[in-house]
């Protein structure tokens, strides 16, 4: 298997939870930077002189360069109003205008609504992203439907990170969420930040026997930590309380955050946040516990493994982490069936990321679909978990279930 996809993997079968509670000693503080304006995804690059600028939270761009960009004729500014020709017809636009260095500068907002364009703020990279209405697409994502006994079960796989570009999602997925009665995930990570959790987060992912980090891995693999850390902005001794599965966890995060993706836009906290809206029950497959569990179980020589794996890919996780974006939006069955594959040659990772964790979830879904509720159930669990010999879609298969793609 290449080390930069399983640098990458955990973030399609287990949870972002770790992602969402990283102690604050580990999470590098925020630089003091001006906006930086994406159209469809492409950075538009600004003189020195007329950059994006933030003010009291509204970004203001030069009102000229972005209407060029956005393809608007721009034909006169008078008194705080834009006067442009949009798709060949004349608008009249009215906000508020400001004068700096000779240059006229705009809200976003103001000239991206009327181009046509959705406009949305990403505060991990300061990024406003103008996505055009007319030529976004749905992303196709993976789901699947199974019937029995009265009862439908949506099989959702998820992205636990992603960003922007996932959304808006196939009206599929809204339509099949919307008339569900329970929402089913890994673990429910809007709790990630419960003082529970993060007191269970230190317990387990922390030394308690007065040893640190330097004690448990070799001088290489430790001197490479710190290099990384340092380059993220922070001490190189930052993570030195953390075990080796934790610190691992946490340079992967920390890339992915980097790269523009975050828990906070993952497939299965979009949808527990939509669930919190309507007051559905969320079922939990797996548990805190058992999660933590598994990564803390690893051996110490898979830790260690592990921890390299990320930190000898760390200069091309971003092109991974695109690549895995880009089979979700695609929903890639043969690329995805790749990856789940992929794993198959560490065995004692295998066993206890997929194998095992597979047979339980399939083994819950078998309770929803034998109960007498006759319910929807809408299950969004990491997608490397559905398919292949060990997938949950076989294992449900094999107990005499018919399965559709949607």
């Amino acid at each position: 298997m290449r080390n930069w996809k399983k640098a990458f993997l955990s973030l399609m079968i287990s949870t972002s939870m770790l992602a969402a509670a990283v102690p604050a000693m580990a999470a590098p503080a925020s630089p003091s930077q001006q906006p930086v304006l994406k159209i469809n995804n492409q950075k538009m690059d600004f003189a020195s002189d007329s950059a994006p600028i933030m003010e009291q939270g509204t970004t203001m761009v030069p009102l000229r360069n972005t209407l060029k960009a956005l393809k608007v004729q721009l034909t006169a500014v008078n008194n705080g109003t834009i006067y442009a020709v949009v798709n060949g017809k004349s608008v009249m636009l009215t906000g508020k205008t400001k004068l700096i260095n000779g240059v006229t500068y705009v809200p976003i907002r103001t000239v991206g609504d009327a181009a046509g364009y959705e406009v949305r703020w990403d505060p991990a990279s300061r990024t406003v992203l103008l996505i055009s209405k007319a030529t976004k697409e749905a992303a196709r994502g993976f789901m699947w439907e199974v019937k029995n006994n009265g009862n439908t079960v949506y099989l959702v796989g998820s992205m636990h990170i992603a960003d922007d570009s996932f959304y808006p999602l196939r009206s599929e997925f809204e339509q099949a969420f919307a008339e569900a009665d329970y929402l089913g995930v890994e673990i429910d990570i809007s709790k990630s930040a419960d003082e529970a959790q993060q007191k269970l987060i230190m317990n387990m992912g922390m030394y308690q026997d007065g040893t640190t980090l330097k004690d448990h891995v070799s001088k290489e693999t430790y001197a490479k930590v710190g290099e990384v850390l340092k380059q993220n902005g922070l001490k190189a001794n930052a993570l030195d309380a953390f075990k080796p599965w934790v610190v691992e966890t946490t340079i992967s995060s920390l890339k992915s955050v980097k790269a523009g993706y975050e828990a906070d836009q993952g497939i299965d906290l979009y949808f527990i946040q939509k669930a919190v809206q309507r007051k559905i029950p969320i079922l939990e497959l797996e548990s805190y516990e058992s999660q933590l569990g598994m990564f803390d179980g690893f051996s110490k020589e898979l830790q260690e493994k592990n921890l390299n794996t990320t930190l000898d890919s760390i200069d091309v996780l971003d092109d991974t982490v695109d690549q895995m974006a880009d089979m979700w939006k695609k929903g890639d069955d043969q690329a995805l069936l790749e990856l789940t594959n992929s794993m198959a040659g560490d065995a004692e990772y295998n066993q206890a990321m997929l194998i095992d964790r597979n047979i339980g979830m399939a083994d819950k879904i078998d309770s929803y679909l034998k109960s007498d509720k006759k319910a929807e159930y809408f299950i969004v669990v990491g997608a490397a978990h559905y398919l292949g010999e060990h997938g949950v879609l076989k294992l449900l298969q094999d107990k005499g279930y018919a399965v559709v793609r949607k």
